[in-house]
């Protein structure tokens, strides 16, 4: 085929549609652009940097009629330096060109489309900025000038869902989430995937039919409005459990063509909730041959926790009826990646928190390395991010990404000392709740468009008091508060730290609490698993924080959560308390495919309600009594405030049938106890 050295240049249209250019044997299809975020509220001992880059992917499409070899001694370089060079002078976090994939040649056949990626760390690498891309194989060849314009999104895929059904692992839908911040309207048209022949060759995607009559747009017609958001329900029939691009076009008012693009693993997403270390390690001795234990974790909803095979559980009928998806390292593969044990996972997650790395930080293109095995599996992998301060540099790196962040009487990196939320009180022992909602936005939009999922604060028997503080786990409202900030901002998996048996025992007054919120989580998950997080408004009164507003909107409708931000810590118990419900009138903003809503009404664990509403300038204004949490929904048709009650009826049918309820029954507590001793007997240490 001879040595070349590969044209390709880019113009910024919309900061993610591009105006496409080639030379040689590779075009640039597209470019996408997520500009790093950083979070203004979060408060650290040491001083946040501000000076912001970009992760960016590029998709790359064979344009000749002969299959192209790049190996990964290919030179690619961006603005004169090798990836290799960039992560040394400390510009890039981390890549995934040509030369990462140091024993694996890359063929790309004719048509097919390459994603190479990178994450530039500072304003350099940042929006509005440009870089020279060259790619030459070994020997003499052709050569020229190259450029990717790395522009500032006006456009975007703000979430890709793949979605399917409960008896099978591969999804056959998706949900896309568009957002549009031009000055006129863009119609949703069509859209085509691009999939590998194989698993083994997921760097090598080809392209797939347009898909336009299996989509279900919103707005109906298709017009998302300047500065709103809209997208589409999509058929796509069965997908493979690889690797894909996701190509959307749309037209402008003029009828110009915007394409914006993702790149992302396909996995059927599933609302999982983990209840940590279950099988042992944290608690001591193996729970999981425990009946009432696995009853207990049934009654909370927890569903996944940080195990692989556990003997005397996995093989057995204690697993059929109380199926715990596994989180962890997951190899060999021969063991996990097949079609019998698939269902049964829910993530790959085994670096702990790569940013501590046991105090010294794993660079994120280790952790890359450490996931890049699984690549060609069909396993999902995930990442624990520690620290909002720095974690832009490893955005990207996982398929499903998550953080943990306590904000009581735990360790924490950021300084909880320095908020100065109270009237000048500078707390030890805790930090204000509502910053969970503020890193939940910052992963989320660092990720964009992949879902997150988030490990929130539960009991747990190890923590001690801090700052005078006796209580060493939250109380039910601060439980309770901080997962609310978090699922209003869209996570779709919620990992509680941490439920063994000794953290249960510790503090039972958290057990009916947590069953509750997981009874709202399964009578709300279609919502988060379809939705997309549009909006998040902070409510003053007399200059102080009173309520956070968020909304999660999708085409079944929106939830809608005011989150109570008037509590206060008590100088004696030193523990976060709320006042009694108060009158207040919360303005929702609605999108355009939602501006006329069907039903709206009030959600929680014992049931559904009516509340006084009006819609007035694209807003559903709501007046309640309330406090802590209040959550409403704003459905798109009739019959889905019926839907909710009868699923919610039949959770406690399922909770009552598993006759056991240690949250409320002392005799039932009381076998816990005793299980929890007869484990400590049988492993003294």
């Amino acid at each position: 085929m001879g040595s070349r050295t590969f044209l390709i240049s880019c113009s910024a249209i919309l900061g993610a549609a591009v105006t496409i250019g080639h030379a040689g044997s590779l075009t640039l299809s597209g470019v996408q652009t997520v500009p790093h975020v950083q979070s203004a509220e979060m408060r650290y001992r040491q001083k946040a940097d501000f000076s912001l880059g970009a992760r960016v992917e590029v998709f790359l499409q064979n344009t000749s009629p002969e299959t192209l070899v790049i190996p990964p001694t290919a030179e690619v370089r961006l603005r004169g330096r090798t990836p290799e060079e960039l992560l040394r002078s400390d510009e890039w976090a981390w890549h995934d060109l040509p030369s990462a994939w140091t024993n694996q040649t890359l063929r790309l056949p004719s048509g097919a489309m390459t994603v190479w990626s990178w994450n530039g760390k500072r304003a350099p690498w940042g929006t509005n900025t440009a870089a020279e891309l060259t790619v030459a194989t070994s020997g003499a060849g052709e050569s020229g000038r190259l450029e990717v314009r790395i522009g500032s999104p006006q456009v975007w895929l703000s979430a890709v869902t793949f979605l399917g059904t409960t008896t099978n692992v591969q999804p056959d839908s998706m949900v896309l989430h568009v957002v549009n911040q031009t000055s006129g309207p863009l119609r949703f048209e069509s859209c085509r995937l691009w999939l590998p022949e194989t698993g083994a060759t997921w760097r090598a995607l080809l392209p797939q039919p347009w898909i336009s009559n299996r989509v279900e747009r919103f707005p109906t017609d298709g017009m998302i409005p300047a500065g709103d958001r809209g997208g589409a329900r999509i058929g796509t029939g069965l997908l493979p459990l690889t690797y894909g691009a996701v190509e959307v076009r749309m037209r402008d008012a003029g009828g110009n063509p915007v394409t914006v693009w993702t790149h992302q693993r396909i996995k059927r997403e599933v609302f999982d909730i983990s209840g940590g270390w279950v099988a042992g390690g944290l608690g001591g001795g193996n729970t999981l041959h425990a009946e009432p234990y696995l009853q207990t974790l049934a009654r909370l909803y927890v569903n996944a926790g940080m195990h692989e095979h556990v003997p005397g559980y996995s093989d057995t009928p204690l697993f059929e009826k109380y199926p715990l998806k596994s989180m962890n390292r997951l190899q060999p593969f021969e063991r996990y990646d097949t079609d019998a044990m698939l269902p049964r996972i829910h993530a790959v997650e085994f670096l702990g928190e790569p940013q501590y790395g046991g105090g010294k930080p794993v660079a994120p293109q280790e952790c890359w390395k450490a996931f890049a095995p699984y690549a060609a599996s069909r396993l999902p992998t995930s990442v624990t991010h520690s620290e909002e301060r720095i974690w832009r540099f490893y955005a990207g790196i996982s398929d499903y990404p998550h953080y943990d962040a306590y904000r009581v009487t735990a360790p924490s990196p950021d300084a909880w000392s320095q908020y100065d939320r109270w009237d000048g009180q500078r707390l030890r022992w805790g930090a204000p709740l509502e910053t969970i909602g503020e890193m939940s936005r910052s992963l989320r939009e660092l990720n964009r468009p992949r879902p997150v999922a988030y490990w929130s604060q539960g009991p747990h028997h190890d923590w001690r008091g801090y700052g005078g503080r006796k209580r060493g786990s939250p109380t039910p409202d601060e439980l309770r508060l901080q997962a609310c900030h978090a699922l209003a901002s869209r996570i779709t998996s919620l990992y509680w730290f941490n439920l063994s048996l000794r953290s249960l025992v510790a503090y039972p007054d958290l057990l009916e609490p947590m069953t509750r919120l997981g009874r709202e989580i399964r009578m709300l998950e279609d919502f988060y698993l379809e939705g997309d997080a549009i909006r998040h408004e902070r409510v003053l009164r007399d200059g102080k924080p009173d309520w956070d507003l968020d909304v999660v909107a999708g085409p079944r409708g929106a939830v809608l959560f005011a989150l109570d931000l008037a509590y206060t810590p008590d100088p004696e118990e030193r523990v976060f308390q709320f006042s009694p419900p108060r009158e207040a009138e919360f303005g929702f903003p609605l999108p355009a495919y939602l501006r006329v809503p069907a039903e709206v009404f009030r959600v929680d664990a014992d049931g559904v309600a009516s509340v006084p509403y009006r819609l007035e300038g694209g807003r559903v204004n709501i007046r309640d009594r309330a406090s802590r949490v209040a959550i409403y929904v704003a459905a798109s048709k009739v019959g889905e405030r019926a839907r909710i009650e009868l699923l919610r009826r039949r959770l406690i049918e399922r909770e009552t049938a598993l006759g056991f309820d240690p949250g409320k029954n002392p005799s039932d507590l009381a076998v816990l106890r005793r299980l929890l001793e007869t484990k400590k007997n049988e492993n003294p240490n």
